[in-house]
Order: C-alpha cells, then structure tokens, then sequence
C-alpha cells in the first residue's frame, strides 16, 4: 500500500498555486504548505510537491507521473481545463484510451515543473 508520493519542484509558491486548483477537482486539498514544500489529501498526506532534499533543482523522472482518481469523464475534462488554466502543458487530451482498456478515459498533462500528471475514469459516463 502507498503511504505518500512527492514529486521535486523548484518553486513552491506556483507548485501551490496550480495544484490547489487542479487537485480540489479530484476532492483532494492542500493539507499544509511550509518552507519544504506544499501537500494534499483527504486526512492523511498523500501527495506532496517539495524541494529535492539534496537542494538540487527538481526535474521530472523519465516514465514517471501520478494518476488521479476521477469520478466520471466531466470530472476528468474539468481536471485538464483546470491544469492548463494554471500552468500545464498538454501531454495527451482527455479521451478514451482502448489501448487500457474500454472504458478507460484519461487526460495527461505536466504541471509547470515538467511532472507528469493523469486524471482517469473508468466510468462509461
């Protein structure tokens, strides 16, 4: 079972502002934001944007991204029109995606840091 997941970023104070608005459409919510970082949930931490521990500057890893549960497909289209009203960049539009399976409708994106990003319904409506 997952406990938490982070991704790096070089600049808390956008990191926050882009996911505030696209992660309250999944119904998650900024928990806490401090000097390390910024991070969401339900209750519990579950997922965080903080600066590399090493001070490094953050970068994407290669094959990497994170898959939001959605609802339905309305929720995964307001999703990706929330990512790109704040920073994001187009990674694959929201649509079905056989090649998963039937009813598999996704929308990819990268946040501004370059992190790959997913919202996703198994939902056929």
């Amino acid at each position: 079972m997952i406990h938490h997941l982070s991704f790096g970023t070089s600049d808390i104070g956008r990191a926050a502002a882009f996911y505030d608005a696209v992660l309250a459409v999944v119904g998650l919510r900024r928990i806490r934001r401090d000097e390390a970082g910024v991070h969401y949930g339900t209750g519990d931490i579950l997922f965080s944007l903080v600066r590399p521990v090493d001070g490094r500057p953050a970068s994407p890893g290669n094959g990497a991204h994170v898959a939001f549960a959605a609802a339905d497909r309305a929720m995964v289209d307001a999703f990706h029109r929330a990512a790109l009203a704040h920073g994001g960049t187009e990674d694959g539009p929201p649509g079905l995606r056989p090649e998963y399976n039937a009813h598999y409708y996704g929308a990819f994106l990268r946040d501004p840091d370059g992190n790959k990003i997913e919202a996703v319904t198994h939902s056929a409506r």
